[in-house]
């Protein structure tokens, strides 16, 4: 994810908690919708779309803060 930022990834994951559970959980979501989509876990559609909802949405979280760390960085 976000191979661009794979540093600033590895430094917010050790210096910064919300962004290292945000990541975390993504990774977490990530994991369960694999193991839905390959049948290792039976569920329902409807719950894998709203796993898949909620990754995006974290995500998009990830991504923002990604996206204005750098900037604040470039700024300097």
């Amino acid at each position: 994810m976000f191979p661009e930022y794979r540093e600033l990834i590895s430094k917010l994951k050790n210096n910064d908690l919300r962004f290292q559970k945000l990541f975390d959980l993504h990774n977490e979501l990530d994991q369960k919708i694999k193991n839905i989509e390959s049948g290792i876990t039976v569920d329902t559609s409807e719950t894998i779309d709203a796993l898949k909802k909620q990754k995006l949405k974290l995500k998009d979280e990830i991504y923002d803060i990604l996206k204005k760390t750098n900037d604040n960085h470039l700024k300097l």
